[in-house]
């Protein structure tokens, strides 16, 4: 399923590049597909830094 999904979203950035009105675009593009992730990462190290100060203080 995460196959599929990558795929489909690899084809929407090639064509979004190709449509790009100049080079400045790619890089938008690369951090915008970026962002979500380092969201998810930093939330994710949140919790486990809240959780794991929470049980030594225990």
């Amino acid at each position: 399923m995460s196959l599929l999904i990558a795929l489909l979203q690899n084809a929407k950035i090639d064509e979004k590049l190709k449509n790009a009105p100049d080079d400045s675009y790619s890089i938008g593009v690369f951090i915008g597909t970026l962002l979500p992730f380092v969201v998810l990462v930093i939330i994710a190290f949140v919790i486990y830094r809240y959780n794991k100060n929470r049980y030594k203080d225990t």
